[in-house]
């Protein structure tokens, strides 16, 4: 596999199980939004989005209505941080160590954004946030790192992309919104999302230890240590 010679020169890998439907919805889309709007329009009302979704889950506090708020909030974000990509492709308009960097730090921003409202609504708790934002930072930082290294960005493990876990997020909002709590008997009692954050932290450590078990071995294999031959000559 060729090496990416900048941080914008890779190939996108999703494999999620609404993949190939997304794709096309996001090209229809594309097609039919205005010429005034760009992708940096776009960008901004993802980030926006998210802030949105942060404020509506601490909003839980007052109202289980904040779900109403949570699943708007989302649909937003998905259509931001999806289309943005999207618009720049079908317009001629990439600029791919730009958008590469703005897309992830935004990514970065609003996954903070959406783990601080949920430690403060009550839904969650905050050491069970910052389990799970730990997890997918981690995650973040290697799948940032790949790509850099051999330039194929993994948006999806296990048929899990980030539409798919739009729509989790947004059917656990929902669900709380009638009872926030899981109840298993002689076992006790838990947060809804404290069971959901900590099988997702979970989940994510063993995708790292997998993505960079692999992508070491990919690179190892590419870039092998010299045999004792060719030490030999260089030795001579």
């Amino acid at each position: 596999m060729a090496m990416a010679t900048t941080a914008g020169a890779h190939v996108r890998d999703n494999n999620g199980v609404l993949a190939a439907l997304e794709k096309r919805t996001l090209i229809w889309l594309a097609r039919r939004i205005p010429p005034r709007i760009n992708s940096d329009h776009l960008s901004g009302l993802g980030l926006a989005a998210m802030f949105g979704t942060g404020i509506s889950f601490t909003a839980f506090l007052l109202t289980p209505w904040a779900a109403v708020g949570v699943v708007i909030s989302l649909a937003l974000n998905w259509l931001g941080d999806s289309l943005d990509g999207t618009l720049a492709r079908v317009r001629g308009h990439q600029r791919p160590r730009y958008g590469y960097y703005v897309d992830h730090a935004i990514d970065l921003a609003g996954i903070s954004i959406l783990m601080t409202g949920l430690a403060c609504s009550g839904l969650m708790s905050p050491l069970a946030a910052v389990i799970f934002l730990a997890a997918y930072l981690l995650v973040s930082a290697e799948t940032y790192l790949g790509t850099h290294a051999h330039g194929v960005f993994r948006m999806s493990a296990l048929g899990m992309g980030p539409t798919e876990l739009r729509i989790l997020l947004a059917v656990g909002a929902i669900r709380a919104a009638f009872d926030p709590f899981a109840r298993f008997g002689d076992l006790g009692t838990y947060r809804l999302f404290d069971i959901g954050g900590i099988i997702g932290a979970i989940a994510l450590a063993m995708i790292f230890v997998w993505s960079a078990s692999r992508n070491t071995a990919m690179l190892y294999a590419a870039e092998p240590l010299p045999s004792g031959l060719d030490e030999k000559r260089v030795a001579a």
